[in-house]
């Protein structure tokens, strides 16, 4: 760049500049802005509801069948399904980074469309759901009422039918999930009553699908039509009922003496709630609540923002009585570290300002670097804009780096224009003509070999790939705006700004000047240390040799990680209560958590989920988000997230019967629910259940004895006791009863069967039959139903089976087509979690031949991490050396250079052990930062000394 012609045109450098400025400005509006870097791999959630399947049946009928057809989908890293014993089921399916959601999608519906013929008919007709979404929470919408009317279940239908649509249409929202139910025409069968006509519930099922039905009649005088035809009216038949009073005269039988049997003389018929498996609370109080989570390319911020917005829409429409909260919304954390960055960013430019105010001791001189600071950010944001990227901690984060690389070209610049004003007495123009002239070569130079620091971090694939991607093109395009203002702006206002000085200018009185007799008094003190070392260099080069042995003693020894945990402003809470406990039992658990957290200073809010958990669904899981106040609100480590989920596992203990563990959430949701590692044991031989089963207690009891490990833990639900019907197939076949009639009628009475619909306000809701809960609470209320023979008699399942007590699961796991079981756990204090990922594999190595294991969610990206790093730092070496080669043509100079390495970063490893931290993503790019700096520093020295010795 010739920076001749901007100095003859100061007014051509402003038009450039101010064009940087507004195209940033414009840019920084635009870009969204997110926490991290988009991280996670895409995923696709596949959702099966099989009504009374176990989850034993729902694995081998259902999951198993889906995963053969998604085996070797393009780009599917791991996919792992999931069974619970209420009958649900989910199969997540997890992409490369990269891969495009929709085409994703598309792939995995095309795959499951073949799979459907060999899913039950049941599953089929309740409908297999295709979701793209996260699987962690964004928010809670909690719906609550002070009018009697509007109980639990009139607010989930309100819900779902003017809520959950309007929040699904939100930019970047994937799932709006309910944690309630809408309405259902509910026909409850009386088993006796059923048996007293000489009916079964098979006969009932048969008689709501032929007598409710939509008809398309037709219509009277439709083309073509006759001659002289003047009149057309479609034709309505009252096939589909719409009312309990209509089901009820549904007709089950017409007897020969004139007498009839009808639904509601052995059912009783009600508008009720459509599932019962999950409910809220909020503050200990019945509600209704709407979790929502982001799609896989949505913005926290954004949605959150999107969502408040369209409630605060929706307040206007709701009924008297009916109001809502936000108790839950994790994108503050966001917000606030976003700010925490910015206002870092903003201390940095403030300090770097007085720094260079302090040496240059001159306003105008300190005024034209300062201006390149600015004008770099902003032009780093329009790229980051051009490139997809966002604003996050990340990003920011590079620019705080960035701050001392970019002033440091400029600074140049006006101490060489400055230095040749004072020795050769020429005028600001003429002096910044010659000072260009000699430095020009060496700003590109030395822009070159910082950018190839950074060059090597963009190339890297997969979800890592993605942290380092942004970081480092972000400090590559600040580096390059620097050295363009540096030739061209920076020039333009040297020849234009400053004023020409005498040689003596430097001689300066009050604190600049004592500080600068300081700083000669250091400086010959650093030449005289200089001088005594040099004729000693053998002695002190067995000294470097022996700091770059500890340098990489102590890398090997720094304990590794991901990201760190911090304060996020809410606590995750799992509840389990012993296997078999019925919901009863465990609202009352939850009520003794949710008074306990209300107790605490540093709670604002309690959310509670019964039926559901991270762990699994059932009537023995729970779950509670606890909202925490603001920061400012509780100050001190003994206030923090972390220490509240100490002091509460404590406190909880005491609970009988229930297992209660809080968790922080992890630094990226998308890759898990809580801190820790997330390990997968799998069954790779066919062992079977108990072994594997056998092989997790044998895991956990290792783990329990390991200091490395602390809070190793089942991360699903228990096997709890089965009653387990034993039918005789002989028997059943000589009277005359099929299976298939067997499982009808026990479907229908102690699970629940979706028949068909019925239009309810503008809605089609489901009609589902059930036993009355009377009738299905004990074993014998199993053996009293009756089955139709083929003779039209009725035969009790007394006669043909029997029942017995077992143990057995009520949540199955696959991870990657194998039986699996999940593991949670934490690192002892004092412990990284690279530490304990390593102690648990040592552990599962000990286990039986036959069983293996996977790292999921943010542990499988932890072990990417740490296998990239070494690679990374080796390759930004290589790049400095090979360009600083080609700029010097010699091979012994970048050595030089790249020997003084080590000297800082035994300085950076010493103040990361001596706080504690771990080598994470923030060490690594810090130390390259580090790495960059070091050959900056280095190149000048070295351009001086070459200077001089040609001199």
């Amino acid at each position: 760049m010739n920076s001749r012609f901007f100095i003859d045109r100061p007014i051509f450098a402003w038009v450039i500049t101010l064009f940087i400025v507004v195209l940033g400005a414009a840019a920084i509006t635009r870009l969204p802005v997110a926490q991290y870097p988009t991280v996670a791999p895409p995923s696709i959630v596949i959702n099966a509801v099989y009504p009374g399947a176990s989850a034993q049946v729902m694995e081998d009928s259902v999951l198993s069948v889906i995963e053969q057809e998604l085996n070797g989908s393009p780009g599917l890293i791991y996919m792992e399904a999931a069974a619970d014993a209420s009958g649900t089921g989910t199969l997540t399916a997890t992409f490369e980074p990269g891969t495009d959601v929709a085409v994703a999608q598309i792939e995995v519906q095309n795959r499951l469309s073949r799979a459907t013929p060999r899913l039950p008919s049941a599953v089929v007709q309740q409908g297999v759901r295709v979701d793209k979404a996260r699987s962690n929470f964004l928010m809670f919408v909690m719906l609550t009422s002070t009018n009697a009317n509007w109980d639990p279940v009139a607010l989930g239908d309100y819900a779902v039918r003017n809520i959950q649509p309007e929040l699904l249409r939100v930019p970047g929202i994937g799932q709006v999930q309910l944690f309630g139910t809408e309405k259902a025409m509910r026909v409850w069968i009386e088993p006796q009553k059923l048996q007293g006509v000489g009916l079964s519930s098979n006969d009932v099922n048969n008689a709501i699908r032929a007598q409710n039905l939509q008809v398309s009649a037709g219509s009277i005088g439709g083309l073509p039509s006759v001659a002289g035809q003047t009149q057309f009216a479609t034709l309505k038949v009252n096939g589909q009922l719409s009312s309990v009073e209509q089901f009820g005269q549904i007709l089950l039988r017409a007897n020969a003496d004139g007498s009839s049997v009808r639904l509601r003389d052995v059912a009783r018929i009600e508008v009720a709630g459509q599932a019962y498996v999950s409910s809220s609370r909020l503050n200990g109080m019945p509600a209704t609540g709407l979790g929502i989570q982001l799609s896989p390319t949505g913005n926290a911020l954004a949605a959150a923002t999107g969502v408040r917005e369209r409630m605060a829409e929706l307040k206007k429409y709701m009924p008297e009585g009916v109001s809502y909260e936000v108790p839950y919304d994790s994108s503050k954390f966001v917000r606030i570290s976003i700010h925490e960055v910015v206002k870092t960013l903003l201390e940095a430019i403030v300090l770097v300002f007085i720094v260079m105010l302090v040496f240059l001791q001159n306003i105008r001189y300190t005024l034209i670097p300062t201006i390149v600071v600015p004008v770099a950010l902003l032009g780093t944001f329009g790229v980051m804009l051009a490139m997809g990227f966002s604003i996050n901690v990340l990003t920011l984060f590079g620019m705080v780096l960035a701050i001392g690389i970019l002033v440091d070209d400029a600074i140049v610049v006006v101490e060489n224009v400055e230095r040749i004003m004072a020795e050769e007495g020429l005028s600001p123009r003429e002096a910044t003509i010659k000072a260009m002239g000699q430095i020009t070569g060496a700003i590109i130079g030395i822009t070159v070999v910082l950018i190839s620091v950074f060059v090597p971090m963009a190339f890297f694939s997969g979800s890592v790939g993605n942290i380092y991607r942004q970081f480092s093109l972000a400090m590559v395009a600040s580096m390059v705006f620097s050295a363009t203002m540096a030739l061209s702006l920076t020039p333009a206002l040297c020849a234009t700004l400053l004023k020409p000085v005498s040689p003596d200018h430097h001689n300066k009185k009050g604190f600049f000047g004592a500080f600068n007799r300081r700083f000669k008094q250091a400086t010959h003190g650093y030449e005289a240390g200089v001088a005594r070392i040099l004729p000693k260099a053998g002695r002190w080069l067995l000294v470097y040799g022996a700091i770059v042995a500890v340098a990489a003693f102590m890398y090997q020894r720094l304990p590794n990680s991901f990201l760190p945990n911090e304060d996020q402003g809410y606590l995750i809470v799992n509840v389990q209560l012993p296997p078999g406990a019925a919901r009863e039992r465990t609202e009352a658990v939850m009520q003794k958590v949710e008074q306990f957290f209300l107790g605490q200073p540093e709670v604002d809010k309690v959310v509670g989920v019964l039926g559901f958990s991270f762990s699994g669904s059932g009537q023995n899981a729970a779950l509670a988000f606890v909202p925490l106040k603001p920061w400012d609100e509780r100050p001190g480590k003994e206030h923090s997230a972390q220490a509240l989920a100490g002091r509460t596992f404590g406190a909880l203990m005491g609970i009988r019967d229930a297992f209660i563990f809080p968790l922080s959430p992890p630094p990226i949701p998308e890759l898990g629910t809580a801190t820790g590692f997330n390990f997968r044991l799998q069954d790779r031989a066919g062992m079977g259940h108990d072994a594997l089963l056998a092989a997790r207690n044998q895991l956990l009891g290792m783990a329990m004895q390991s200091k490395v490990l602390q809070g190793v833990r089942p991360d699903g639900l228990e096997d709890a006791p089965q009653l387990q019907l034993d039918i005789d197939r002989e028997r059943a076949a000589a009277m005359g009863v099929g299976f298939d009639a067997i499982g009808n009628v026990l479907s229908t009475a102690l699970g629940s069967v979706y028949i068909n619909d019925f239009p309810n306000a503008g809605r089609l809701q489901r009609v589902i039959v059930q036993a009355e809960a009377r009738a299905r609470m004990q074993p014998d209320d199993v053996l009293r139903l009756t089955v139709p023979g083929s003779k039209g008699q009725l035969v009790p399942l007394s006669a043909i089976a029997s029942v017995r007590w077992v143990t057995g699961p009520i949540q199955t796991v696959r991870y990657n087509g194998y039986p699996a079981m999940k593991i949670g756990g934490d690192a002892a204090p004092g412990y990284s979690t690279g530490d304990a990922m390593a102690e648990m594999e040592r552990l599962a190595a000990q286990l039986p031949q036959g069983f293996g294991y996977e790292w999921t969610g943010q542990s499988r990206e932890e072990k990417l991490s740490g296998a990239q790093a070494g690679i990374l730092l080796a390759f930004s070496m290589l790049a400095v050396f090979l360009c600083l080669a080609a700029l010097y043509e010699s091979w012994s100079i970048p050595m030089a250079v790249l020997l003084v390495v080590p000297l800082g970063v035994v300085g950076s490893l010493v103040g990361v052990w001596l706080r504690g931290m771990p080598n994470d993503v923030y060490f690594k790019v810090g130390l390259i930062t580090f790495i960059c700096l070091s050959a900056k520093n280095e190149i000048v020295l070295i351009y001086f000394a070459k200077h001089r010795h040609a001199e």
